[in-house]
């Protein structure tokens, strides 16, 4: 159908939810075009929208009708044990998770409904421990407000991989119209309390290493989200010495005390470094709106410090490893997961330690599908992507920034009855293997014709391989069309098809173009070695600029 058709479909359709036909009363022609033009798409880990009226918007219809699609998929494949629902602070994920759970019991499927809002981390493990034949989160992840999605898992606890993913899709797409799906509260959904919270903590206790007397002083953020009921109280009961700032600890929707809900902004950590300042704490950490990304502020000398995801990921992982063979606790033939967006020093780090490491797309969904292929033979060290996700145990099969706070937290407490830093632990890191840097930016382009201009960049790129003065293109990664480059010759990359193109200059250099699955934006990616970090930083500056000059003239 096209956008009109649809349109007067949920127009006349004399049930449909007031709050929502008052929103359509009131749209105008652009707007009906753009909340009708498509379906809200679904994609490899779930689907992600603005929430309102319409297909191509996330509401009460089309939680709905991804759910059936999903319990469709499920008796299918004769999946029969059970679907675990959690949820985080936004709008309408209660009354969603709720939806969900009503739908998969009309098709008799039990569920494993959290009662309260529970981060991302705990519904991967409560997959796991209810041996659940899948998973739904409720969330928008980092997203802005007006946001609100559906992330699907399967009975590893990962994010539904790209086969059962496109499964999935084939039986959502198979229904005609997201009406009169029946969704009945019975017998057949079952509830998790906070009992449950013992439980998954008990699981991830195990990855401290050194214990240790608590000086470190810590100010947290959930950033109003589903952190907020778990990670303040366990590092109380660990011995911490913790300040929740209690304005964001409120699980509020409207992300009232926040600049920002993303723990990659600056913005979101306004508030929290202010009080930190106040009480003089060591170290702030921001948890995002589901509990799987940790951002960190780090004081030293006399101010705090932004510290990005790659960086906190090459602490995270050169302290365990460091740590775990002070203590002979590292296995010889243990894998760590990185991905191809994700800092280089990750990989140099490992092998040094003489680990090996599997680099996988962007998303967790293919770290955790690895992690599920080599748990027999190859036991699971650490996992993390740059966008402020990591994972250290895979009694979780997603990042988990619960456990980032909790390993975090032991290394900043480490260093500070040494009287060092986390800033002075990373500046040892680059004096050991060279100042590698990373910057990320995104160009947000909306609605249709912001989808074709993305288009127009990627073909661009693909066709013209981008050129920076002084550095020769060593090769280059066509994700999409499942080849590297390298001298002018051509061979197969192991990789799942995406719209991914990476080229790799002399130096540790290199550019990564890549749309984003959840956003109308593309993102571009660059890292670098120089001698120093500002070296480091000011490069990836001007690099920026001539690739962004570059599309400008593309758009024009």
């Amino acid at each position: 159908m096209n956008y009109k058709e649809n349109y007067n479909l949920w127009k006349n359709n004399k049930d449909l939810d007031k709050t929502l036909k008052d929103e359509l009363n009131s749209l105008n022609e652009k707007q009906i075009e753009d909340a009708f033009y498509k379906d809200l798409s679904f994609g490899t880990g779930g689907l992600r929208g603005i929430m309102g009226v319409g297909t191509n918007r996330v509401n009460i219809y089309t939680i709905r009708k991804a759910t059936l699609g999903f319990a469709n998929y499920l008796i299918k494949n004769n999946l029969n044990d059970g679907v675990a629902i959690s949820y985080d602070n936004r709008k309408d994920s209660k009354r969603f998770a709720k939806e969900a759970a009503m739908v998969l019991a009309a098709k008799h499927i039990k569920s494993f409904l959290f009662n309260n809002l529970r981060p991302t981390p705990m519904l991967s493990f409560a997959v796991r421990h209810f041996n659940a034949s899948g998973g739904i989160m409720l969330t928008a992840s980092h997203n802005p407000k007006e946001y609100n999605g559906y992330k699907a898992y399967d009975q590893t606890g990962s994010q539904v991989n790209i086969e059962n993913a496109n499964a999935i899709i084939d039986e959502i797409n198979a229904i005609d119209q997201p009406f009169n799906i029946e969704a009945v509260d019975n017998e057949y959904i079952s509830y998790i309390d906070e009992t449950f919270d013992d439980i998954y903590l008990d699981a991830i206790k195990h990855i401290s290493i050194n214990d240790e007397q608590k000086r470190v002083k810590i100010v947290y953020s959930p950033l109003h989200g589903a952190g907020g009921p778990i990670v303040p109280q366990f590092l109380t009961d660990e011995g911490y010495d913790i300040y929740p700032y209690q304005p964001q600890m409120i699980a509020d929707p409207n992300f009232t005390d926040t600049k920002s809900s993303n723990p990659e902004d600056a913005d979101a950590y306004i508030n929290s470094i202010k009080y930190a300042k106040e009480i003089d704490a060591d170290i702030v950490m921001v948890t995002d709106p589901d509990g799987d990304r940790l951002g960190i502020a780090v004081k030293h000398n006399v101010d705090y410090e932004l510290l990005t995801g790659n960086q906190t990921a090459s602490i995270e992982l050169f302290y365990i490893l460091e740590n775990r063979k002070k203590f002979n606790l590292l296995p010889p033939n243990g894998h760590v997961y990185t991905t191809n967006v994700t800092t280089k020093l990750i990989e140099v780090i490992a092998r040094d330690f003489e680990l090996d490491v599997i680099t996988t797309l962007t998303g967790f969904k293919f770290i955790g599908e690895k992690a599920e292929i080599y748990k027999e033979t190859n036991p699971y060290i650490f996992g993390c992507e740059e966008s402020y996700g990591s994972l250290i145990s895979d009694v979780v099969r997603d990042k988990d920034a619960v456990q980032a706070v909790y390993l975090l937290a032991e290394i900043a407490n480490h260093l500070k009855l040494k009287g060092l830093t986390i800033v002075d632990y990373l500046n040892s890191i680059y004096q050991k293997y060279g100042a590698f840097y990373e910057y990320t930016h995104s160009i947000m382009l909306k609605g249709i014709e912001g989808s074709k201009q993305i288009d127009l960049i990627m073909s661009h790129f693909r066709d013209n391989p981008p050129k920076l003065e002084g550095k020769f293109l060593i090769g280059y990664d066509d994700i999409l069309k499942g080849i590297r480059v390298e001298d002018g010759i051509k061979s197969k990359i192991e990789l799942p098809k995406s719209d991914v193109l990476k080229y790799i200059f002399e130096d540790d250099t290199w550019i990564v173009f890549r749309p984003s699955g959840t956003e109308p934006k593309i993102k571009i990616y660059y890292g670098t070695k120089q001698n120093t970090l500002s070296e480091a930083k000011s490069y990836l500056q001007e690099i920026n600029q001539s690739i962004l000059k570059q599309i400008d003239e593309i758009k024009e």
